[in-house]
């Protein structure tokens, strides 16, 4: 988990920047934002020296073999592209590591063919089998527990969904997290997540050694930094980590509404430093849970899911399920920032996200809305009027594209609308919600520019970001390095600003460095 050692300052000659499309994207610098040249020195010069100091961009000229300086380095970026880090905002640092040691149910198309990979796996004792990944909306038969019960037993397995907001278990499954379940086995929202957490008790050992061979995947990707809304005591975790070494990513903590009264106790505040990190971790913001997602059809909508089937199947009475009310939310948001803690409410339907602004409205303070999957066109202007930074997801609009279609077949106008959000002038930020998607912001920033994947027709294309906006979504808003800056930064092989969206899937990174130290690479 450690950062590579090396000197305080580093030349890192000849790269070449992407070049600015005149949106606000990256290429050029912003106006003397350059100590040669000011907003026109790209069209003066094909390569630059940027020279690293103690962790910050000190400098950056047009290439003329700039010196080391006294104990530095020097690397030869031979023409590759310089841009700021990519951050991720919005994962599960626990359960993404986790998801990669357990039964994969990803490519199960079917109850009847999870029951086959669970009868495949089933161990000679009765260890748990934990599986993650399945998607059971649009599967043509319905999971049971007795189905369970009857492939494994007295083995205790533990199957999550592919979005975490339910488990498909058996008896014994329920047995060992201490949970009840209907004839159908499933576990869903408030119950599972305080089952999960139990689970990952059970496996704690194997969680932090699977994060820690975890983290150089982030480096390898352009990863300077996450948000981690993992369902822990997530401050105190990342300061324990630590202690064995610094990690290779920056680190925003976030805080659960359960955990709120101890934060402001101990008067942890947004943005500030977690003594013992070597300003590595960071709190974050208060996460609040108000619906579920779409696969579990729990995510609070304004017309019920799509057929009397499908309504049985959703709770809610087929509109989702609401898991507070706006006022308990008011209440809550202001008590966390009368402590200086932000707010991110998680809001995936329509009716969701209208409470979540309702809620920002009514506080007037500012805070982020997490998914916005489902937007009802009056609310994109209010997004931006709010101050509410729209914290998405593009990966999950490929992954759901289907299922909108099955479920909400009048609506999908309606679902990722980034464009809409982007000319409504929204603050828009993107993450995984790992391990749900994968870690990876170049597969976001690919989705989001192109709406499709694996060779499918465009979906919704009317709602595709300009890559500049992708960009941007992917750095906090960083559209080109600049002295003054946190060296955190990466160079790719491929310029992203030319790049189709296969390429911009499979972007190579040749190197990243976070804090003036390298991570990943360089070589």
């Amino acid at each position: 988990m450690a950062l590579s050692d090396g000197p305080a300052s580093t030349v890192i000659r000849g790269v070449r920047l992407p070049r600015h499309d005149g949106a606000g994207g990256p290429g050029g610098p912003a106006p003397d934002a350059y100590g040669a040249g000011g907003a026109d020195a790209p069209a003066a010069a094909d390569t630059w020296d940027v020279t690293v100091r103690d962790g910050l961009i000190d400098r950056i000229v047009p290439s003329a073999q700039t010196p080391a300086p006294p104990g530095g380095a020097v690397v030869d970026a031979d023409g590759r592209f310089l841009l700021p880090g990519l951050w991720d905002e919005h994962t599960h640092m626990v359960q993404w590591a986790l998801a990669m040691t357990r039964l994969d149910l990803s490519r199960a198309g079917s109850a009847a063919q999870v029951l086959d990979l669970v009868a495949a796996a089933l161990p000679a004792d009765r260890t748990p089998v934990v599986g993650y990944g399945f998607r059971d909306a649009p599967w043509p038969d319905e999971p049971t527990r007795l189905a369970l019960d009857q492939v494994a037993g007295a083995v205790p397995v533990v199957l999550v969904s592919a979005d975490l907001h339910c488990a498909w278990v058996n008896g014994a499954g329920a047995e060992l997290l201490g949970v009840s379940t209907g004839t159908d086995g499933l576990v869903r929202e408030g119950p599972w997540f305080a089952a999960m957490a139990r689970l990952d008790e059970v496996t704690i050992t194997g969680a932090e050694t699977a994060l820690r061979r975890a983290l150089p995947l982030l480096a390898a990707r352009g990863v300077v930094g996450v948000v981690d809304l993992e369902w822990a005591d997530n401050i105190t975790d990342w300061r324990e980590r630590l202690q064995h070494g610094p990690a290779p990513v920056r680190v925003e903590a976030g805080i659960y509404p359960d955990r709120l009264p101890q934060a402001l106790a101990e008067g942890w505040r947004s943005g500030q430093e977690v003594p013992g990190t070597g300003g590595m971790v960071r709190v974050g913001p208060l996460k609040i849970l108000s619906d579920g997602s779409l696969n579990t059809r729990t995510a609070l909508c304004r017309d019920p899911y799509r057929g009397t089937s499908d309504a049985v199947r959703s709770p809610g009475g087929g509109y989702g399920h609401r898991e507070y009310e706006v006022a308990e939310m008011v209440d809550t948001v202001r008590r966390a920032h009368a402590g200086g803690i932000l707010t991110t409410i998680h809001a995936i339907g329509d009716l969701a996200v209208t409470a979540a602004l309702d809620v920002f409205e009514a506080t007037g303070v500012p805070g982020r809305i997490e998914h916005a999957q489902l937007v009802h066109p009056d609310d994109h202007a209010r997004f931006a009027r709010l101050g509410v930074v729209a914290s998405v997801q593009p990966e999950h609009a490929m992954d759901d594209r289907d299922l909108a279609e099955q479920y909400w077949p009048d609506r999908t106008g309606w679902c990722f609308p980034l464009a809409a959000l982007h000319r409504a002038g929204a603050t828009i930020r993107f993450g995984s919600d790992a391990p749900v998607a994968p870690l990876d912001p170049w597969s976001a920033i690919s989705a989001a520019v192109t709406r499709s994947r694996d060779g499918r027709p465009p979906w919704r294309p009317e709602q595709a970001l300009p890559v500049a906006a992708a960009l941007a979504a992917s750095t906090r808003g960083r559209t080109h390095p600049a002295p003054g800056q946190a060296a955190d930064l990466i160079l790719t092989e491929v310029d992203p600003c030319t790049a189709d969206g296969a390429d911009l899937r499979a972007m190579p990174v040749w190197a990243t460095m976070v804090a003036g130290r390298w991570t990943h690479g360089p070589g």
